[in-house]
């Protein structure tokens, strides 16, 4: 019983530890709001918002990538948008043949664009097959946003735009980031919609 008991207060805990978390996420609104213009200007240019991330980020980037190709609530069309972390022959075969450190730059190198918009999820901020990623597209004029936490890691130098979850747990950084992704979907909706 006392096993159960832990169990029962641990769910208590950790909403109590998301609540505190979400209670700061006011602090980010005008980054969401650059964000936001970002993506929609990237949109309107004919640009592709590219998204990857490693393990339950790599879940969120094409989770958030699918909303955008399909739709979020309103109707309106399909929005060009992509993860990197969905073709298992590419993940394979470059980790195989070259290094995983480099899995999503060489896909940046194939496929990214300088009116594209890009966002690398990493909750580190630390992770060396974001953080090349990223660099990559800063050199091919790519605009570069990183959903990131803790104090930011390396990434905070690289990406234009980094927002930094100020927390160390990593789910509640991710919880964060989903937010704010489901969020910018809501937005877009919101503003393509409104277009037409």
């Amino acid at each position: 019983m006392s096993n159960i008991d832990s169990v029962a207060s641990s769910y208590l805990e950790s909403l109590t530890r998301h609540q505190l978390l979400f209670e700061t996420m006011e602090t980010y609104h005008p980054q969401v709001m650059q964000l936001l213009e970002v993506c929609h200007s990237t949109l309107q240019a004919g640009g592709k918002v590219i998204w990857f991330g490693n393990g339950g980020s790599a879940a969120d980037a094409q989770h958030l990538a699918a909303e955008f190709v399909v739709r979020y609530k309103l109707e309106r069309g399909p929005l060009a948008s992509m993860a990197l972390t969905t073709d298992t022959s590419i993940l394979t075969a470059h980790s195989n043949d070259y290094h995983f450190d480099t899995v999503f730059e060489r896909q940046v190198l194939a496929l990214c664009k300088p009116e594209d918009l890009v966002i690398g999820l990493t909750t580190s901020g630390t992770s060396a097959n974001i953080n090349l990623a990223l660099a990559a597209a800063n050199e091919i004029g790519a605009y570069t946003v990183a959903f990131t936490g803790r104090d930011g890691g390396k990434v905070k130098d690289i990406a234009k735009l980094p927002i930094i979850i100020k927390n160390d747990e990593t789910a509640r950084i991710q919880e964060a980031h989903m937010f704010i992704g489901h969020w910018l979907c809501e937005a877009i909706d919101m503003v393509v919609a409104g277009q037409n």
